[in-house]
This record gives C-alpha cells, structure tokens and sequence, in this order.
C-alpha cells in the first residue's frame, strides 16, 4: 500500500496542464501485490491538500488512483504490467452473465453515505478480507489501518450501502465523484452470499454513470497475467491508457466478448 511506503527523491513533475503546484515523488521499491517475485515502486503526488476533487480528476485521467490520502501510479522500474483501465459507461450493454447477475441481486436497496465509522462495516470488512484474501495481510487490518485506507479523503467520496429486505448489510462501496466519471475505490461484501456481488457493485456503478450523464467508470489498474484482475475487462466497451494516451484494445488483444 502506498501510505506505507516513504518518498524517496523528488521528481520532475509530468507533462500535464495544472499540475505546476505539485510536487511528484519516488517510493523506494516494495513487493509486488499482483505479481510475485516482482518488485513495485509508486509515483505519488503531494501535498495532498492541494489535490481536490477537480485536480483528483486531471490527475485519474492520466493514470493516478487514490488510497486514502496518498495519489499514485504505478512507476515501476522495467515493469508497465499495471495499465489504468476504464469503462465507457454509456456505450456499456450488459450481456447474458451480467444480466443475470443483475436481476439475481435486484432485491437489493442501495444508499449513499458520506463517509464514516461503523463497527457494522468494519465487521463485514474484516469477514470480506478473510474470506476472500486471507494470508495477504490485509485481513490483519487494524481499525486504523482501515480509516486510513478507506474513510479518509479530500475529494468527494461516497460510501454506499447495499441491504437487503430484511436489513442486512451485504456490500459497502466506496466510490469517487470525479468530473468525467466515477473512480472505484473499493469493494467489499459477505464472502458468504453467492452471485458475484463485486460484479453487480461494478453494474450498478456502470448504471449510476449511465443516469448521471458521466462517460467513465474507472476501475484502477489492469493486470492481463493476474487472474484476480481478469474481470475488469469483461466490462466493454473499455480503454486502457498506454503512453499516456486512453484507446480501446484492438479486437484480437481483447477479452472475449462478455455473456
């Protein structure tokens, strides 16, 4: 995580209109999440009170993500296997999986929150965690560590709830209103319930873009050897950005069509 992580050495700033009131630093280099063996280093840019909602969004438009209060990108050395991915919300059309998903989970009651601390959430964090990554350390979270990571921020952030009928909490999102889009930030729900809950938390943020005229729904990066990265390409139409600029995969690059 790149809270964790201390800047090293500062750097030239990049190339992008606005951004000469920040300062863009190195971490030093860390283990690889995605792909073992690796070793990862982040750009990160600062001060974060000057990063708001509309410098956040220059900033995801040329490959930046969000974790807490720290703004990075992936600067790995001989390494450009994260690429930043991004759905075109308004030309998305759901196929036969996802519209199955979709009427699977329609009982659910969706609401928006600002963000704040509930032992209900954390709880339901720490399940997720444990059934779903366990023994890749963030199932030790702290409460800490989790404020830190997941209610902190200085762009306009919500938290939705997803319960259904009877009440129960089954998905939290945390979302980023961005100018051109939506940022997925994170996703966590009952390891228990079947049905692919983080994909209709994917389609139901699509739908929201869809409703509020927004073109884009970022999904952060894109690790075409990583398996646990493989659904957001199921996602079509999407753009990935290479070399600074966003372009649709060309048809044989791309993931089979979604069903």
């Amino acid at each position: 995580m790149v809270q964790h992580r201390i800047p090293e050495s500062a750097m030239s700033h990049p190339n992008e209109p606005g951004f000469a009131t920040l300062q863009f630093y190195s971490t030093a280099v860390y283990p690889c999440s995605y792909l073992p063996g690796l070793n990862a280093r982040s750009q990160v840019a600062a001060p974060t009170h000057l990063i708001d909602t509309a410098t956040y969004s220059r900033l995801v438009e040329q490959g930046f993500r969000r974790s807490g209060l720290f703004t990075y990108r992936p600067h790995c050395d001989n390494c450009g296997a994260c690429l930043p991915i991004r759905v075109d919300a308004q030309r998305f059309q759901r196929g036969r999986t996802h519209r199955k998903i979709w009427a699977r989970h329609g009982r659910l009651s969706a609401r928006s929150l600002p963000l704040h601390w509930s032992d209900e959430h954390f709880d339901l964090y720490r399940r997720y965690q444990q059934g779903r990554h366990p023994g890749a350390g963030m199932d030790e979270d702290s409460r800490t560590q989790y404020t830190q990571f997941l209610l902190t921020s200085r762009v306009e952030t919500q938290m939705v709830e997803f319960r259904l009928p009877t009440g129960a909490l089954q998905m939290v999102a945390i979302i980023d209103v961005l100018e051109t889009g939506l940022s997925a930030v994170y996703t966590f729900f009952d390891p228990e319930t079947r049905g692919s809950l983080g994909t209709y938390g994917v389609l139901w943020q699509l739908e929201q873009c869809r409703s509020h005229g927004l073109p884009w729904l970022y999904l952060g990066y894109w690790i075409e050897e990583s398996r646990k990265m493989s659904y957001k390409s199921r996602f079509q139409p999407y753009q990935i950005l290479r070399n600074g600029s966003w372009s649709e995969p060309v048809p044989d690059a791309a993931a089979p069509p979604a069903r």
